[in-house]
């Protein structure tokens, strides 16, 4: 498995690697909170460096979507990779989610 982490690239983009799964999900839930928290408006996240992801990796999304939703801030995602945009497409949020 690899190491999941988030890395700021300039104000409002970070950009998110390693693996999307049940082990990694809760830890960057909670990370996710202070950046939304503190940003001012939009906020871009950046998936090219998904090695990989499954059904909890997209609940994540989801999650991060009503985070900010709930604090006003403008979210949105880019680069997703083929799987996670695959299981967003069967589970029907393909087009719920905020594609940069």
């Amino acid at each position: 498995m690899s190491e999941t982490a988030i890395q700021q690239q300039d104000e409002n983009s970070y950009l998110i690697s390693g693996e999307l799964n049940m082990q990694t999900v809760p830890d960057l839930l909670q990370q996710v909170e202070p950046i939304l928290s503190r940003s001012q408006d939009e906020v871009c996240f950046d998936l090219q460096a998904v090695s990989r992801s499954d059904s909890a990796g997209l609940a994540l999304l989801v999650e991060w979507m009503r985070f900010a939703r709930q604090r006003d801030r403008r979210l949105s995602f880019r680069n997703l990779p083929d799987q996670l945009r695959d299981i967003a497409r069967v589970s029907g949020l393909e087009d719920i989610l905020p594609l940069a």
